[in-house]
């Protein structure tokens, strides 16, 4: 409820989709007088882990992959966001509450490839 909630907050008072993506390239970009914003916002998703991991503890992070695997899998996921037109976030949070069947279609692509990664991962390979 609080990503719904902070993804409509975000688009009423900056008139911006918080698309974590476009947030971040548009950082790569240097806009003039766009950057602060870009830099808070991204700021804040580094910053409240720290927060609160300070006052409470995390959970465990345990991941089944390889430092190459991890590597490769990031570089399919910003080329997908490439040709999707944006992330996750951007299309599943915020794109979805706009009623975008563009946004729809890229959910749906990025549920499938999902499901279908984990079953050939876990049935076909390992």
């Amino acid at each position: 409820m609080l990503i719904g909630l902070s993804a409509a907050v975000f688009v009423l008072f900056n008139g911006r989709i918080a698309g974590i993506s476009g947030i971040l390239g548009g950082l790569l970009e240097w806009p003039k007088g766009d950057i602060a914003w870009r830099v808070a916002f991204l700021a804040g998703l580094i910053g409240a882990p720290l927060v609160y991991g300070a006052v409470l503890t995390l959970p465990e992070v345990r991941i089944d992959a390889d430092f190459p695997t991890l590597i490769i899998a990031g570089l399919l996921v910003g080329v997908g966001t490439r040709y999707g037109s944006g992330c996750t976030s951007g299309h599943g949070v915020c794109g979805l509450s706009r009623m975008s069947p563009r946004s729809l279609v890229a959910t749906v692509a990025f549920m499938l490839a999902g499901f279908a990664t984990v079953f050939v991962v876990r049935h076909l390979i390992a």
